[in-house]
């Protein structure tokens, strides 16, 4: 069973990665496009904060990949939108923020169109997550929600996406009964790491058709610096 990792940003996030585990991925949370005038069918006044839950997102919504917000927004690389998106949610102290960035997204943003899920994992993510898991004969799943202090064993053919994004909003780690592959929300980021006990992690990545960081020895929890 795994507990929840703490990531600093003075070291790789390989060389914090606990057990056996070898190699390591940051899962882009794809944006969310809802039918067109959504928004306007539910708000019920111009100060309400509108954001689709995951039952609205499965239901109505498609994701839309980081590479085609880069190309609409004029942005230049998956670096600068991290920032961008960052900068917006005020989790930057001021002399990191972006205003730059954060002004070109938001002013050629569809109005149709989501921010990507912050601190916890996306669902568009969870069903091709919950392959991986299981992907390698295991039958349970481990789950540990460290706001709640909750956890527990699912069985993976019994968990649908929506089951495990309800276990938790924040910080929860996932992983299956033989730890071969785990994942983990985090804090302030629009990101799930994802991590293996294979040598290789990129296989899986192309296979799943993600949009990901592939962690190199370098690769630090702030990769958008």
């Amino acid at each position: 069973m795994l507990d929840y990792i703490w990531l600093n940003d003075k070291s790789s996030i390989l060389k914090q990665l606990p057990g056996n585990f070898k190699s390591a991925a940051l899962l882009l949370h794809p944006f969310v496009q809802m039918p067109s005038g959504w928004e306007k069918t539910i708000r019920k006044n111009s100060y309400q904060h509108i954001y689709p839950s995951d039952e609205e997102i499965i239901t109505l919504g498609k994701c839309v990949p980081w590479r085609k917000m880069i190309s609409d927004s004029g942005l230049n690389s998956y670096k600068e939108l991290a920032l961008a998106l960052i900068t917006s949610i005020g989790a930057f102290n001021k002399e990191y923020e972006r205003k730059d960035l954060a002004n070109k997204l938001n002013l050629n943003l569809n109005p149709d169109f989501f921010y990507p899920t912050e601190d916890s994992t996306s669902v568009f993510l969870m069903d091709s997550l919950l392959k991986v898991i299981g992907s390698k004969g295991a039958k349970k799943l481990y789950f540990s929600d460290p706001i709640s202090d909750n956890n527990g064993l699912l069985n993976i053919n019994d968990t649908s996406s929506l089951d495990i994004c309800n276990l938790s909003g924040l910080e929860l780690i996932v992983a299956d009964e033989n730890t071969d592959y785990g994942f983990m929300s985090l804090y302030d980021s629009f990101t799930t790491l994802l991590f293996a006990k294979d040598e290789s992690i990129e296989d899986i990545v192309q296979l799943m058709n993600w949009e990901a960081i592939i962690c190199d020895q370098k690769t630090s929890i702030d990769w958008y610096m």
